[in-house]
């Protein structure tokens, strides 16, 4: 099921494109959803290479690189592990940038953190940004309204000219 996005996700496309950018990502509580909704346009493929998702903890580990100490430290659900793997999923998949989102939707917390609790990181050639967000709502509200928060934070990032 991808999500309205109300053309965000093709501003996201036309921006990667206009830098001839790729873009992967790594989700845990979308469970694919990102993914599912940056391939819905026609000709996606020329700036999404792909993505993992790494729902249980140890796959974040195994599949993205996250330090195990970290995950340990901190708990799946950090601003920490977000940004971590968003590197690691932009090292693996070989992209210009990665994008990550880890959290909580619920209805359990987990690691402590409240359903709601989300982080989104985004890894560039340069540097990387984490957002942090506590969303109301279900698990499909919270899982929608993280799929935008991603989008709208790396449409912040390259519209950063340092991100050219």
């Amino acid at each position: 099921m991808a999500i309205d996005t109300g053309g965000l996700d093709v501003v996201v496309h036309e921006k990667l494109a206009a830098r001839g950018a790729t873009l992967s990502v790594a989700e845990s509580l979308t469970g694919g959803l990102l993914g599912a909704t940056l391939t819905d346009m026609p000709g996606s493929s020329r700036t999404f290479r792909g993505g993992i998702l790494a729902y249980a903890t140890d796959l974040k580990e195994s599949l993205l690189g996250v330090p195990g100490p970290l995950l340990a430290a901190e708990g799946a659900v950090s601003a920490q592990v977000a940004a971590a793997m968003a590197a690691g999923v932009r090292d693996r998949l070989a992209t210009t940038y990665g994008v990550a989102l880890t959290g909580v939707a619920g209805p359990d917390p987990q690691d402590g953190a409240a359903p709601g609790t989300v982080y989104i990181g985004v890894a560039g050639p340069d540097d990387g940004q984490v957002r942090e967000l506590r969303i109301d709502g279900d698990r499909e509200t919270i899982r929608v309204a993280a799929v935008r928060a991603a989008l709208e934070l790396l449409r912040d990032v390259l519209d950063d000219p340092a991100a050219a």
